[in-house]
């Protein structure tokens, strides 16, 4: 799938106070989704030894889609388009892979 194709899709399911001039909603948003993924995979560490089941792998795959939903969401409130935050992304890690610090901490290595 397109993600501008589906950053636009997605906008016409946003239900949330002042679409179009609120990026606090989203990012609140992105937050708890984010956290449920781990919480999920913490229980994988803790109840099945760190085996992922296909019960657990179906439930991470639609959390991961609410955590997508929002991140389109908030990139939508912010007017980038997915494909851009994405290509901006790969150009990033591109240029760490380059100077030898993809490895390490920063933002700005």
């Amino acid at each position: 799938m397109d993600l501008n194709a589906y950053q636009q899709g997605a906008r016409q399911t946003a239900r949330y106070p002042n679409v179009g001039e609120n990026p606090i909603y989203p990012t609140l948003g992105l937050c708890g989704e984010s956290g449920e993924v781990a919480d999920k995979v913490k229980k994988v560490l803790r109840d099945s030894g760190g085996e992922f089941s296909a019960e657990v792998r179906a439930s991470l795959k639609l959390e991961l889609g609410d955590v997508l939903w929002y991140v389109a969401q908030l990139a939508s409130e912010l007017d980038f388009s997915l494909d851009e935050v994405a290509q901006a992304n790969l150009d990033k890690l591109a240029s760490r892979a380059a100077r030898n610090v993809i490895a390490g901490s920063g933002d700005h290595r």
